[in-house]
């Protein structure tokens, strides 16, 4: 069904990479937020490189008449998983923007949760490009768990802040930054869903 080395199972591959890799970044900034500015310059470098490889599938499905799935499947997972890294940079920005340098547990807890959720992102994309679609199924119920956890972590998260935070403007900062991870967890969410629906159709 799918031509070897397809262009555009290559490239959504590259794409679930840099989300590993940006996962790993996430982790290792948010454990010691030692130099905020480098982390958040970082970050929008992988989040740069994930924007070429979109264009790259932008540009491919332009130009090509058959793909090996359907085209707006394959434009929603591209998506998708841009939607993920952008979430990841967006949260280091306001890092960087709103001067939060401090070590804090829930930042570390919620990095966790992405970096597993980023590491069965990639393993479905890798089981797509070997055409073993019914073998997703496992890593999309694992990604709608680690959703789960988000959805816990930012209710328990919140509530901590209300009651131990008196400061109003730490209290938006850190509020607006949870929320914003929870919402990153989602759009790992979001990627199992189109994943569903492209192994529905292809199987």
């Amino acid at each position: 069904m799918f031509k070897k080395k397809d262009v555009f199972f290559e490239t959504l591959q590259n794409m679930a990479d840099t989300l590993v890799q940006a996962s790993e970044m996430f982790v290792k900034g948010v454990e010691t937020m030692d130099n905020v500015s480098e982390f958040a310059k970082n970050m929008k470098e992988l989040e740069s490189k994930c924007d070429v490889f979109t264009h790259t599938i932008l540009k491919e499905l332009n130009k090509t008449f058959i793909t090996p799935i359907e085209r707006d499947d394959i434009m929603a997972l591209t998506t998708a998983l841009d939607d993920v890294l952008d979430g990841m940079e967006a949260c280091v920005s306001r890092f960087d923007m709103y001067q939060v340098t401090e070590r804090d547990e829930i930042f570390i807890l919620f990095a966790d949760v992405l970096k597993r959720s980023t590491y069965e992102i990639q393993k479905a994309i890798r089981l797509m490009s070997q055409k073993k679609l019914l073998a997703i199924r496992e890593h999309s119920i694992k990604l709608n768990d680690l959703e789960n956890e988000g959805d816990e972590l930012l209710r328990r998260s919140i509530k901590q802040l209300f009651a131990t935070i008196t400061d109003p403007i730490t209290l938006i900062k850190y509020k607006e930054i949870y929320e914003r991870l929870e919402e990153t967890t989602d759009s790992c969410e979001d990627v199992a869903h189109i994943l569903e629906s492209i192994v529905m159709r292809n199987s």
